[in-house]
């Protein structure tokens, strides 16, 4: 009755000793807390109970992982961190059979199969499955980067993007093929380069059908098809295909020369150009005819060799027919007809 009486006159006797909020009842802990707009109940019906939940206030926790010594305040997840190191995936796709880890990745995933994309953005409209993609999608529009480099203070608009980053720095390459033992700070580049082992080339040209290893490759594969040049000089408006190309072009207008020949100094516009020079140095001849044998230093000089076996004579004079075997042979002819 005492316990009825006081439901009346909405008397709150009793404080919870960790946060002060008033309780109506000693044997029952009801504390409402709102923290980070989250309005979050805790109801414990023993002493037990409540030593569980006030563990926010505390920060104890007593369940520890026997294998790496990480430790959490709950039970539940600490067997969810031990599938970590187990691999036990218990809950699985009814659709396709795919395994998880986590019940809440399983339903992220089951909403691939349906379409579902409940989380919209308010200013392009895209949608998305998850509510984090949102998030991460919002800070394109937004320009929001929270995550710094401790290091050089370089900030990303993602977390995984920071920590990339900032093995740059560490220099940690924690990811090895298995094959080889080639490492790699990424986990996607070290898939890429066991695509170099396996032969493997998942992506395929829509147009002509042609496969490829990377997805980088495909893109700039279809662009021979497309015409598309989308990277464009600001000096002369000239536009390539592919930005190393531009890269190279700039180089004409601006004269830097980064690629410096280590014997003799001399600089070069392009690496390629410098490689090609180095030869002059070491004598190298890496192409070499499959007729005769004769080899060369450079690849233009093997294909005009090859013409003397095979006959050819690509270039054709426009006024009187005559062709050439080189192009400058027929430049010099050219000269009869013009009198230069």
């Amino acid at each position: 009755m005492l316990r009825h009486i006081l439901t009346h006159n909405v008397e709150k006797p009793y404080s919870c000793e960790i946060c002060g909020s008033f309780l109506l009842q000693k044997n029952t802990y009801q504390c409402i807390l709102e923290k980070n707009h989250m309005l979050v109940k805790y109801v414990a019906l023993c002493k037990e109970k409540m030593s569980k939940d006030t563990r926010t206030h505390t920060g104890d926790k007593p369940h520890s992982c026997e294998i790496c010594g990480s430790s959490f305040a709950r039970k539940d997840y600490m067997v969810k961190h031990m599938r970590t190191h187990t691999g036990e995936k218990p809950y699985a796709c009814e659709i396709c059979g795919s395994s998880f880890a986590r019940k809440d990745s399983m339903l992220q995933h089951m909403q691939r199969h349906s379409g579902e994309n409940p989380h919209s953005c308010e200013i392009c409209g895209s949608s998305f499955a998850r509510k984090d993609s949102l998030l991460k999608h919002m800070r394109t529009h937004t320009g929001e980067k929270p995550y710094s480099c401790e290091i050089c203070g370089s900030i990303f608009a993602r977390k995984d993007s920071m920590l990339q980053h900032m093995q740059r720095h560490t220099g940690e390459k924690p990811y090895a093929c298995e094959i080889c033992g080639s490492c790699f700070a990424r986990k996607d580049s070290m898939f890429k380069h066991i695509r170099t082992h396996t032969g493997e080339k998942p992506h395929a040209c829509k147009i002509c059908g042609s496969f490829f290893t990377q997805r980088q490759d495909m893109i700039r594969h279809m662009r021979t098809h497309t015409g598309e040049k989308p990277y464009t000089c600001e000096v002369c408006d000239s536009s390539f295909s592919e930005r190393r190309h531009l890269l190279q072009h700039i180089r004409m207008h601006t004269g830097e020369k980064p690629y410096a020949c280590e014997i003799c100094g001399s600089s070069f516009a392009r690496k390629d150009y410098m490689l090609k020079h180095m030869r002059t140095h070491t004598g190298e001849k890496p192409y070499s005819c499959e007729i005769c044998g004769s080899s060369f230093t450079q690849k233009q000089d093997m294909t005009q060799h090859m013409r003397t076996h095979t006959g050819e004579k690509p270039y054709s004079c426009e006024v009187c027919g005559s062709s050439f075997t080189q192009k400058h042979s027929k430049l010099r002819h050219m000269r009869t007809h013009t009198g230069e």
